[in-house]
């Protein structure tokens, strides 16, 4: 597989679902999602790869180099924000099946007996709903296969139109039956997300830990009532409450030092909506992270003093529900080595980095030796039609990625091997 078909493929995966300011929109479940499920398959089934897709939606592609052997697994998401970048999860997918067809042909041109040759076989996989903008919570179909959500749990849940994700994967053709493939470890690339990278003039980031994180699902209850009838006095506002607590979530971050602590509102829903009606009910969603859990923590006890205070002076009843908690994870030393070799030997410059953002890695990281990878982001801005990341630097990206998988299917990383199942039963 050479560069330019790579760019060709992404370019043309960057089509579907585009928007006119060179972004896509292919939320979750969409028919812009089952578009690139479909080009994933037919990329998959012109090399004669297996397809499987799981009870969660999650998509495979499998190359045997070993019969029987477990799979090192390879992939991201190709799932987008509404209004989203074009980069974001997608390279990773695309940049995983050109890896894996480099490492079959690879395999197939130098075959090898005994220890020397592959001891594991290759896959490449589409996760569902990794960026949680249509279906709450994010990284869904990698935590279910982690055993960190319930599949049975998450198949109930529903997006603001009330279509749960059962029906949507149903409606798109990708409520899958088929067997997980066990796994001997995973590998992700990614773009940074951040201007790390680009600021350094580094073409590839060794991911060593992500951030704790935490979010707050908050419900403001006020009533409902004539915008024009009503007298001040007697209003009890919802709306005007969740701008108190949206107020609040930003300014929880001048409690601690510079850059310790990040914080967002982003969803809100409003009920009436209506432009005559004072609202009655809000409901949004808090967004807290941080490096070190203790301050989330106490962000979020900040947080709840302050909302309290907020129902008390306004007249309503605010209640915060601790959400999508996810502790910090720590890719393995070994990983990272392998990384910084894998770099070293095509002559690129690597550097560790953290992750601020979650990552499908972050749920497999649970479960099998994992290695996170970035490619450096233009002026580091993501989730937004104006992300970017050069074409060299995907390149690049592309061969860090094959190397590091090479090494694994040869058996890199299994010192690392925890006790846990490497494939999560459906109902984990």
């Amino acid at each position: 597989m050479t560069d330019t078909a790579f760019l060709e493929d992404f370019h043309a995966v960057s089509r579907i679902g585009a928007t006119p300011a060179n972004g896509v929109d292919r939320q979750a479940a969409t028919p812009a999602d089952r578009e690139t499920r479909e080009w994933f398959r037919a990329f998959a089934e012109r090399r004669g790869w297996e397809t499987r897709v799981d009870g969660i939606g999650n998509q495979f592609a499998l190359v045997e180099l070993v019969p029987g052997a477990p799979y090192v697994l390879l992939g991201s998401h190709l799932d987008s924000q509404p209004l989203g970048g074009r980069f974001d999860g997608a390279y990773g997918v695309i940049a995983g099946l050109h890896a894996a067809a480099r490492i079959a042909d690879r395999a197939a041109a130098s075959p090898a007996a005994g220890s020397t040759g592959p001891a594991y076989n290759v896959a490449v996989v589409n996760w569902f709903n990794e960026e949680g903008g249509r279906f709450a919570p994010s990284i869904m179909g990698s935590s279910v296969f982690a055993g960190i959500k319930r599949e049975d749990e998450m198949l109930e849940v529903r997006d603001l139109g009330g279509t749960s994700v059962r029906e949507a994967l149903a409606g798109i053709g990708y409520l899958g039956t088929d067997a997980r493939p066990e796994i001997a470890s995973y590998a992700e690339i990614h773009i940074e997300q951040g201007r790390i990278l680009e600021r350094d003039g580094i073409p590839i980031g060794a991911v060593d830990r992500s951030w704790y994180t935490q979010k707050l699902d908050v419900e403001v209850l006020g009533e409902q009532s004539h915008t024009g009838a009503t007298a001040m006095a007697d209003r009890h506002d919802a709306l005007l409450g969740a701008a108190k607590v949206i107020a609040k979530v930003h300014e929880v971050t001048e409690h601690f030092e510079p850059e310790t602590l990040v914080s967002s509102v982003g969803q809100l829903t409003l009920e009436p909506n209506s432009p005559i009606v004072v609202a009655r009910r809000v409901h949004l969603v808090a967004d807290l992270r941080a490096d070190d859990a203790d301050v989330v923590l106490a962000a979020r006890d900040r947080l709840l003093a302050d909302i309290a205070d907020i129902a008390d002076a306004y007249g309503l009843r605010i209640t915060a529900r601790d959400f999508d908690v996810r502790d910090n994870q720590h890719y393995p030393e070994s990983g990272l080595a392998l990384a910084e070799a894998a770099a070293a030997e095509l002559g690129l410059g690597a550097r560790r980095i953290r992750t601020m953002a979650g990552h499908d890695s972050v749920a497999m990281n649970r479960i099998a030796p994992t290695v996170m990878l970035f490619i450096p982001s233009v002026d580091g801005v993501s989730h937004c039609e104006r992300e970017y990341t050069r074409d060299e630097d995907m390149i690049d990206g592309v061969a860090m990625l094959a190397e590091v998988g090479w090494r694994l299917v040869h058996g890199a990383l299994q010192a690392e091997l925890v006790a846990a199942p490497a494939s999560a039963p459906a109902n984990a």
